[in-house]
């Protein structure tokens, strides 16, 4: 199985408020999103990160984190992300394009006003802007294949390759008729 998830914070006290997270404090929200990935995602399966796994930590108290998440971890970096070491990971990037099932993902921390193949379904999967639920609902009514994989839009759990191709199917695509794409 391949899961996505982003933004977690680790370690870092001021996302509780920033973010509005429910816990009462950093020790209490780490446990938590562990906890809440090791529940969906095995050692055999595939997390992509897409960002921001720790802010605020130093590196090796980030690194004994990583540790205690399962699976094949592959980083796609964020704006907070230190040069952890690559033993880590399977593979470490700052932008990557995947197909699984047929369906074509872009993966980048960050949200694309255009990426590539949008045209033709391709979805856009990001961290970044700590939404909440209704950001990923009004992309699906508007028929904008772009998917928040954060924790904050994602009940602070990871997010399957199945949930997010159920998500967009059968929706219209309709983002692209706006804008103006080279292909």
């Amino acid at each position: 199985m391949i899961y996505f998830t982003a933004d977690l914070h680790l370690g870092h006290n001021a996302i509780l408020y920033m973010a509005k997270r429910p816990f009462q404090e950093i020790a209490e929200m780490n446990e938590t999103l562990i906890k809440n990935i090791n529940a969906f995602v095995r050692d055999n399966d595939t997390l992509y990160i897409l960002g921001d796994i720790a802010h605020k930590l130093e590196k090796e108290e980030a690194e004994t984190l990583i540790r205690k998440i399962h699976g094949k971890k592959i980083l796609i970096r964020g704006n907070h992300d230190k040069d952890y070491d690559p033993s880590l990971f399977e593979e470490i990037s700052d932008y990557k394009e995947i197909t699984i099932d047929e369906q074509r993902f872009i993966l980048m921390h960050y949200p694309l006003r255009a990426w590539h193949k949008m045209r033709t379904g391709a979805i856009q999967l990001h961290g970044h802007i700590h939404s909440d639920p209704s950001y990923n609902k009004d992309n699906r009514y508007n028929g904008i294949y772009q998917y928040d994989v954060g924790v904050d839009a994602n009940d602070y759990c990871p997010v399957s390759s199945e949930q997010i191709i159920a998500y967009f199917r059968d929706v219209p695509l309709k983002y692209y008729e706006h804008h103006y794409l080279a292909e």
